[in-house]
């Protein structure tokens, strides 16, 4: 299977009062350390950063794809749409994450390619909370993602009830990922300072 990867970024954090991807992390920026642990994994060639109009990025590795978002604040369909549009020629599948997930094993991301199996989607799953950016996503489902985009229906579930969707509960990660860092993203100011202790560095 060709592997890919689409990190999410999303502008501006309305919780956060800032843009993630220039959060420093350490001696890197927070998307600089979220490329680092991907491509560990995935080849860089095969990883597109999604951003939105106009929002200033880090610098990044040369031989890596940044793509636009056509709309904004329209979620993360709208970002797997654009990234998609970028692999579908020369990826399988991909894994779809976000760049403020600075605690990603990346032994994460191979196991949910594996549990991909003949499913269009796996996407970890916490009782009732689905976490579509810490999934992998077959490439063909573009076009129902397209559909959905088109409908305004925007929300990540929507595409999971369409297409053929391994729901993974997140137990099955614990062996890889025994506290589940892998789905811990920095929604606050405090969730920033965790991190980034738990990582070793200091504010």
């Amino acid at each position: 299977m060709r592997r890919g990867a689409i990190i999410l970024c999303g502008g501006k954090s309305s919780r956060m009062g800032r843009d993630k991807a220039t959060l420093p992390f350490g001696p890197e920026m927070m998307l600089q350390r979220i490329v680092r642990l991907v491509e560990t994994t995935i080849d860089r060639s095969r990883i597109v950063v999604v951003a939105a109009p106009g929002q200033r990025l880090p610098p990044l590795p040369p031989d890596l794809t940044i793509a636009f978002d056509d709309r904004e604040h329209r979620g993360p369909l709208e970002g797997l749409a654009t990234g998609l549009r970028q692999l579908q020629e020369c990826a399988d599948a991909i894994f779809a994450t976000s760049c403020d997930v600075p605690l990603l094993v990346p032994e994460f991301v191979e196991r949910m390619f594996e549990l991909l199996g003949e499913h269009d989607i796996a996407v970890p799953r916490d009782g009732e909370f689905h976490h579509p950016l810490a999934a992998v996503y077959r490439v063909t489902v573009l076009a129902q993602i397209q559909i959905l985009l088109n409908a305004d229906r925007l929300r990540p579930r929507f595409l999971f009830d369409e297409v053929r969707t391994r729901e993974v509960a997140v137990d099955e990660l614990r062996d890889i990922d025994p506290r589940l860092i892998s789905l811990t993203n920095l929604n606050h100011h405090e969730d920033y300072l965790a991190a980034l202790s738990a990582a070793g560095f200091t504010s």
